[in-house]
């Protein structure tokens, strides 16, 4: 009986790695998802799928780095890759807002010059009829 809990776990894990992937995969498809940003997520799934297949490859894997725990490895590299892909998304966030502003102002220099065009074309058909 005891081999069975893990076994289902173990398949459990695996379909919802899959779907995972897929999901990932339609999110792409349907453009709501940048391919840049899709790697994480899939390197993430894969080794899901690999530590669902390899069981005992976690335990290797901690006794490898040195850590009493298989269990702390995965919270430990999860915390570090969640801390390094929010550095990513703080880079693009900042660069997304100055790319904003940037944008807002050369719109409302535009917006001016059109005011100022507009203003000197109905000016100059005022003056017309007035010189007839």
């Amino acid at each position: 009986m005891e081999n069975v809990v893990p076994e289902k776990i173990q398949i459990i894990t695996i379909i919802i790695s899959l779907c995972f992937v897929a999901y990932i995969a339609r999110l792409i498809i349907k453009g709501k998802l940048r391919e840049e940003y899709s790697f994480i997520w899939l390197i993430g799934t894969v080794f899901l799928i690999l530590f669902s297949f390899w069981r005992s490859g976690l335990e290797i894997m901690a006794k490898l780095l040195g850590v009493e725990a298989a269990p702390n490895l995965v919270f430990t590299a999860a915390i570090f890759v969640i801390l390094i892909y929010l550095l990513h998304l703080s880079v693009v966030v900042s660069k997304l807002h100055s790319n904003n502003r940037e944008l807002a102002q050369k719109l409302s220099m535009l917006s001016q010059k059109m005011e100022k065009l507009e203003q000197k074309e109905a000016a100059s058909k005022d003056e017309k009829p007035a010189d007839k």
